[in-house]
């Protein structure tokens, strides 16, 4: 077996299609199976299960994986180790995070700080956070929902308090605060999936209640806007409030347990970390990632 082969392999085994790993790989479909065939009949055991045109990977595959993934992440890291120390430069860091208003500035900072540094910036929801870090693709994400996995480490950067954000005009525009039951009935914009749709869902379900939708999307970061558009009110971060000189919103105080967001650093601990990566969590961790805590224009509340 060679080491093409077995990146092959682990590409086959990730999307379980041959089609779409030839893609990937950018090579002959019929050439993929015969290199993936080469190497079940070495290792004496089929690897996949065929069903027709569907493969799923079998328990002799899933173990194999497990070296595979471990061996080859290994040679990455020796690879990025002679780069880097070939390199006048610090090296690189990757990192992941679910919107990118969320860690634009901290990447800012750290670039002016360390000039030499390579900072690749990608965005991604906590199931491609998992599997970045576990294919090694970045070195940290910066999530705001727990990920899992006996070999990731975390630390909280931060826990902040959500706010309702809410169009100017609005019949809650001025009031300081307001409770869940006094919003049942208000059309909200959340994302499909993420903490955003996880906190408004536990906030009503802890009520009895179930959240009226009017927009669906896949960018937090886009809610200002909408609910700026008159689409609907929203859960947005405190740190939001800091740009909120782009985005023309009123903010309310949601009276409930618990309103926040954690956000943490997660890394693998078994990645190799560049220098850069390495100053990248010293940066981060010894920083404030975020104190600015702006005054919500405050009316008294309308009684009836």
């Amino acid at each position: 077996m060679d080491l093409l082969q077995l990146r092959y392999f682990q590409s086959v085994a990730r999307y379980e299609h041959i089609s779409r790993a030839a893609e990937e790989l950018r090579i002959a479909q019929p050439s993929l199976s015969r290199a993936i065939a080469r190497l079940e009949a070495e290792l004496g055991s089929p690897l996949f299960d065929r069903h027709g045109r569907r493969i799923r990977l079998n328990q002799y595959g899933t173990v194999f994986l497990r070296h595979v993934d471990r061996a080859l992440s290994e040679l990455d890291d020796g690879g990025r180790a002679v780069r880097e120390a070939r390199d006048t430069g610090l090296g690189r860091v990757s990192v992941a995070s679910e919107t990118l208003l969320t860690i634009s500035s901290a990447l800012g900072s750290f670039r002016t700080a360390y000039p030499r540094a390579d900072v690749r910036l990608f965005q991604s929801d906590a199931d491609e956070m998992e599997r970045q870090l576990r294919a090694r693709e970045v070195d940290f994400c910066v999530a705001s929902q727990p990920l899992t996995g006996t070999h990731l480490q975390s630390i909280e950067l931060v826990r902040e308090e959500v706010l309702l954000g809410v169009p100017y005009g609005h019949w809650l525009d001025g009031y300081d605060s307001v409770t869940v039951p006094e919003i049942a009935d208000e059309p909200f914009v959340t994302t499909r999936r993420g903490w955003q749709r996880a906190l408004l869902d536990r906030l009503f379900s802890s009520e009895g209640l179930t959240p009226v939708l009017s927009c669906e999307g896949d960018e937090p970061g886009a809610s200002g806007d909408l609910i700026s558009a008159g689409l609907g009110v929203g859960l947005i971060p405190a740190m939001s409030r800091q740009v909120g000189t782009r985005i023309p919103l009123a903010w309310v105080h949601v009276a409930a347990p618990d309103c926040h967001r954690v956000l943490s650093l997660v890394w693998n601990r078994d990645t190799h970390l560049s220098e850069a990566a390495l100053k990248f969590r010293e940066f981060i961790i010894s920083k404030p990632f975020m104190t600015h805590r702006l005054p919500v224009r405050s009316r008294a509340r309308h009684t009836s």
